[in-house]
C-alpha cells in the first residue's frame, strides 16, 4: 500500500489553507446577485466561491501528486461517475471546498474546507481547515489526530469519556432522514443531555475529536462531507458504525452513521434515539 506521509499531509493542510485564503475568505459576505445557487434543492446550495476553491484545490493536488484521483463536492455534482474512481485508484483525493456552505451563503463564520487522501479504498489521511480560526485538524491513520496552528503549534485530539444517554451531548442531523426515521429520532432527542445541528460537518467532526461532545449522527454520507471528519474521530479514539451496524465506508453513501466515544455508546445510543 502506498504510504501517505507526515510530510504529504502537511502539503495537503497547505493546499487547503492557501485556497481558502485566496478564494473562500475574500468572498465571504461579499457574494453577488447570482453567485449562490441551488444544485439537487433548496437545502443544497453552490457558491462561487466553493467552485473557485475546488478548481484551486484539485490543481495544487494534482501538481503534488502526480497521477492521483480528486473527486471534489462540486465536479461530482456535475459528473458522478466520478465517484466510481475512489474503490480502485492507488491515491485518490475527496475535497469539499466549502463544508457548511448555507452558513457561509448566509454570512454566518461557520465552515470550514476538508479534504480525504484515499489509498485503494482505503481512508489514510485527512485535513480540516477552518478558513476563520485559520488552524487544521488533521489525522494520519494509525498516528492520531491532532489541531494545528499556522505557527505550528500542534495539539492531540481526544474523544471524550463515555456518558450514558442522558449525558451525552451531540449533533443530530436529520434533515434527510426518512420517515418513520425521523420521526422517531426526533421524537427521542429528549432523552439525550442536549443536541445541535451546526449545518457544517466538518466543525461537526472537529468538535467530537476534541472531546466537546460525545456523539454524531447523520444520514447522507457523500464521501467528501465524512472521510475526512470519520478518520479525525477515528484517530481521536471513537466509536463509528452505520446505523445498521457495518462498518463506514468512502464508497457508501447511503446507511447513516453513528459517532460516538466507544461500542458501548455506539449501542446505547442507537437503542435511544432509534427507538
Amino acid at each position: 500500500m502506498t504510504i501517505f506521509s507526515a510530510a504529504d499531509l502537511a502539503d495537503l493542510g497547505t493546499i487547503l489553507r492557501d485556497a481558502a485564503r485566496a478564494e473562500v475568505l475574500p468572498r465571504f459576505r461579499n457574494l453577488l446577485d447570482g453567485e449562490v445557487r441551488t444544485k439537487s434543492g433548496p437545502l443544497d446550495l453552490v457558491t462561487e466561491a466553493d467552485e473557485a476553491a475546488e478548481r484551486v484545490i484539485t490543481a495544487g493536488l494534482v501538481r503534488r501528486f502526480p497521477g492521483c484521483v480528486v473527486v471534489g463536492e462540486e465536479a461530482a455534482s456535475a459528473d458522478p461517475e466520478l465517484l466510481g474512481a475512489l474503490a480502485g485508484a492507488d491515491l485518490s483525493f475527496v475535497v469539499d471546498p466549502i463544508d457548511g456552505t448555507a452558513n457561509y451563503a448566509s454570512g454566518l463564520p461557520l465552515f470550514g474546507t476538508m479534504a480525504a487522501a484515499i489509498v485503494r479504498g482505503e481512508i489514510v489521511a485527512a485535513a480540516i481547515h477552518d478558513p476563520m480560526g485559520d488552524d487544521t485538524a488533521f489525522a494520519l491513520r494509525g498516528e492520531g489526530a491532532w489541531m494545528q496552528t499556522v505557527d505550528g503549534n500542534r495539539q492531540d485530539l481526544r474523544v471524550a469519556a463515555p456518558a450514558a444517554p442522558d449525558l451525552m451531548t451531540g449533533c443530530v442531523g436529520w434533515r434527510y432522514l426518512p420517515q418513520p426515521q425521523r420521526a422517531a429520532v426526533c421524537g427521542n432527542l429528549h432523552k439525550v443531555a442536549a443536541s445541535w445541528d451546526f449545518r457544517c460537518a466538518a466543525h461537526q467532526y472537529r468538535l467530537a475529536a476534541a472531546g466537546q461532545c460525545h456523539f454524531l449522527t447523520f444520514y447522507r454520507l457523500m464521501p467528501w462531507d465524512h472521510a475526512p471528519g470519520w478518520l479525525l474521530h477515528q484517530e481521536a479514539g471513537g466509536y463509528s458504525a452505520r446505523f445498521d451496524g457495518s462498518p463506514y465506508s468512502p464508497t457508501s453513501t447511503g446507511g447513516g452513521l453513528i459517532c460516538t466515544t466507544d461500542e458501548a455508546s455506539f449501542h446505547a445510543l442507537r437503542d435511544v434515539l432509534f427507538a
